[in-house]
């Protein structure tokens, strides 16, 4: 059923309608929740919060087992995206985790351009530090421009001298808004949701005539050392599948902890079709046992990570 499922996937995002005029951000906010909005599974429990001087969404699964803590960064291209259109994907990797999450409402360009976002991603970093989780307890996860985010907010946190978390996963990281990446080009055709034009857009509102290579901006440019385990996931279908690599690369040579993997015939954040895509939920497991099990050992820790929901690995 895999293939007939990606084939079935790619021609349903191929089929979404393409404005002639690009519409402004707020047309593209409304746009993009009432396409791409999953409600958190029936067994977490959502509450409004307030993290880091933003609104928040906190997720908390039913087997939570009360230790570790997940911050997860949506992704939008920081233009667009909510924790509520990211309450589904964000609880189903809380879920299979068995970890309460707090996914957080940071600032959107152009209203409020880079380095806004790394700002509000360092903001909630620090209180939950500061409020007394454990940095072995914590880790952290997003995708696209929230991947991106993910490591600019860690690269924010070692410049002011906080300690980092237990890992990191990352879901087709934005993570070059130099566009740089050959495969903005080599998988244009291949990707059934974004162009070239589409990420210069973007990166245009978020940075507009600010250092595109700054390593807040575009992470894959940076010196990683000292950051936690990272995983990276991306599909083989997608524009951004260099940054990802590259990423990749990049922690590898600074001698940080990674794991790449590239799922075939996959497109951008494919984890978001959990439930309808075998490659999607197979990920999902992998990503939650990868958090786990570099949680310190506690109650209930190494329990979640050896569980897979669906049976797969």
């Amino acid at each position: 059923m895999s293939r007939q499922q990606r084939d079935a996937l790619d021609a349903l995002l191929r089929s979404a309608p393409r404005s002639e005029t690009r519409p402004s951000p707020e047309e593209q906010r409304s746009g993009f929740a009432a396409a791409l909005t999953r409600p958190a599974p029936p067994d977490v429990v959502t509450r409004r919060t307030v993290l880091g001087g933003r609104p928040a969404l906190e997720l908390e699964p039913a087997d939570a087992s009360g230790r570790g803590r997940l911050l997860f960064l949506h992704g939008g291209g920081y233009v667009v995206g909510s924790p509520d259109t990211h309450a589904g994907l964000a609880g189903e990797l809380a879920r299979r985790a068995g970890l309460r999450a707090t996914s957080v409402d940071y600032r959107l360009a152009p209203e409020h351009p880079f380095p806004a976002a790394v700002d509000d991603g360092l903001a909630a970093y620090r209180e939950l530090l500061a409020s007394g989780t454990d940095p072995r307890d914590l880790v952290l996860a997003g995708d696209s421009a929230g991947g991106g985010l993910s490591i600019a907010t860690l690269l924010a946190a070692r410049e002011a001298g906080l300690p980092q978390p237990a890992a990191v996963v990352v879901f087709s990281p934005w993570a070059d808004l130099t566009l740089a990446g050959g495969s903005i080009r080599a998988k244009e055709s291949a990707d059934p949701i974004f162009t070239g034009a589409d990420l210069r857009a973007y990166a245009d509102l978020y940075v507009a005539a600010g250092d595109r290579a700054h390593p807040l901006a575009s992470p894959v440019l940076a010196d990683l050392t000292g950051l936690p385990p990272l995983l990276v996931q991306v599909g083989a279908n997608e524009v951004l599948l260099d940054d990802a690599v590259r990423l990749a690369g990049r922690a590898g040579a600074d001698d940080v902890e990674v794991t790449l993997e590239v799922g075939p015939g996959l497109p951008h954040v494919f984890q978001h079709h959990y439930g309808r895509l075998d490659e999607a939920d197979a990920a999902l497991d992998r990503a939650a046992r990868f958090l786990t099990a570099h949680l310190s050992p506690g109650p209930g820790a190494r329990a979640h990570s050896d569980r897979s929901t669906d049976g797969q690995l």
